[in-house]
């Protein structure tokens, strides 16, 4: 059996280096050695925003810029304003100013490369033989690599001088004319590592021939973290976050409401991910969940806590409802047709192909004999180029849309009698009004479609009614 774990840092932890050295690496060390660990790291806090595009209101980036006016160069500023941002943080970190060289000089570098190779095709592709569109996936991947690279890198160094042996093992593949898959990228890297006198420091950004980001988006750090977890028979999978997983959002039902949840199952990570709520994406825990693999998610700020342990056999002792999770800002694209009725089917497969077109996260769906409505976590310009879309593959359609939120009360057993009831009563209670609801047989989530200013409110109410009066927010026992 392998003693090592494979651990994630998420880029708001990573934003704070003393934190990560003494709660995480420090702090969390198996008792003999301060190895058989692997560290993947995100890029510091807001870094990838800047990169590719704001991940909540989709305001362009330097990637976003390049791909909406490459015959401009806005994206020229917006690159050096990330250039200006990663020395600021070099210099928050290294004191010693040939330290700081050093590190200027390494991201300074890719920095230099990436604006040379988008100036090389912008200037390529004003001539009309060639489309930009053609590059815009592998102009996208580069950019990314950036923001991982770079704390990386710096992650490696800072610890070396605190007396870790830590090494930077950089899998963004950055000027390697060699395309191969995934996981020879991450068996190559690891080939000559030794884990008991080494720590690797893992770029979570890793090159392949599929294209990480343009197979998994935004949750790429998380796919390459699974995967080196599999490929080196980790112990066990760690992600270091800057909350526990709870039963609610503390800041909304109250940090004395709100405990963490202790023990839960793939398919709850599964819904809280479908909220965008990652808790993992799910493609990344089906590695882990087919090799059994535990996952933990842990509080950077509270090492001595277990955190939430994930498992793919775990199932509470009674049902229960863990976790009231949702989100705000999503929006009910509903198309109505009076020529639907019987070619539902039909509908459907064309309205999905144009929400993937646009690449918006789809939370729910409902469908009757006339009616489709997509509720979309996406931005209200995506939202316009969808509606367009249909409005001109359906002319006789109607198509409205409407912001709204969606709230869930999630458990990984929630099959009682009378449940349903008991959910939409707490909500009644409040004057909320349920545009929608969604509870599939299984029963391991119900969704409640709300008004957006009720949003808040709502978590709160279903926490109180179904969590907090049951052992104070451990798994609610409704048969009792």
């Amino acid at each position: 059996m392998n003693l090592h774990s494979v651990e994630k840092i998420g880029g708001t932890s990573m934003s704070d280096y003393i934190a990560v050295r003494d709660h995480i690496v420090f702090a969390q060390a198996a008792e003999g050695t301060q190895y058989q660990r692997v560290f993947v790291v995100s890029a510091y806090g807001g870094m990838t925003n800047k990169l590719l595009e704001d991940k909540k209101d989709g305001t362009p980036g330097v990637y976003g810029l390049f791909a909406e006016g490459f015959r401009d160069d806005n994206w020229v500023a917006a690159l050096e304003g990330v250039r200006a941002a990663m020395y600021e943080k070099n210099a928050s970190l290294f004191e010693d100013p040939l330290q700081l060289r050093a590190a200027n000089e390494f991201i300074g570098e890719r920095l230099d490369s990436a604006r040379q190779c988008l100036e090389d095709l912008q200037s390529l592709c004003r001539h009309g033989h060639f489309s930009v569109e053609d590059h815009l996936a592998t102009v996208r991947e580069m950019l990314a690599s950036v923001g991982e690279a770079h704390s990386a890198w710096n992650t490696a160094r800072l610890l070396q001088g605190d007396g870790i042996n830590a090494v930077f093992v950089d899998l963004t593949g950055w000027q390697s004319a060699e395309h191969i898959s995934l996981d020879e990228r991450i068996l190559q890297a690891f080939a000559n590592l030794d884990l008991s006198k080494q720590m690797p420091i893992v770029t979570g950004y890793a090159h392949s021939e599929d294209g990480l980001i343009s197979s998994f988006d935004r949750g790429y750090s998380e796919m390459t973290f699974s995967r080196l977890a599999v490929l080196t028979h980790a112990r066990e999978a760690i992600i270091h976050k800057e909350f526990h997983l709870s039963t609610a959002d503390p800041g909304l039902v109250g940090e004395d409401n709100a405990v963490p949840i202790g023990r839960t199952n793939y398919d709850v990570a599964d819904q809280l991910a479908n909220l965008g709520m990652e808790a993992i994406h799910p493609k990344a825990a089906k590695g882990l969940r087919q090799n059994g693999i535990a996952l933990r998610v842990k509080n950077t700020f509270e090492p001595e806590h277990g955190g939430t342990l994930i498992t793919g056999d775990y199932v509470s002792d009674t049902a229960c409802v863990e976790i009231i999770a949702g989100c705000r800002g999503v929006y009910a694209l509903e198309l109505f047709d009076q020529d639907m009725a019987g070619k539902v089917a039909d509908y459907d497969m064309e309205i999905l192909k144009t929400i993937q077109r646009f690449r918006a996260h789809n939370v729910a769906k409902d469908i009757n004999a006339n009616t489709v409505t997509n509720y979309l976590a996406t931005n209200l310009k995506t939202v316009k180029r969808i509606k367009t879309a249909l409005e001109e593959r359906f002319p006789e359609a109607e198509i409205r849309q409407q912001k709204v939120a969606i709230v869930s009360a999630i458990g990984s057993d929630m099959q009682v009698p009378g449940i349903l009831a008991k959910t939409v009563n707490a909500l009644s209670e409040h004057d909320i009004s349920v545009l929608a609801i969604h509870q599939s047989m299984r029963q391991v989530d119900m969704q409640f479609v709300v008004n957006e200013e009720d949003y808040e409110q709502a978590i709160r109410s279903l926490h109180a009614g179904l969590v907090e009066p049951h052992d104070h927010g451990r798994a609610i026992c409704l048969a009792s």
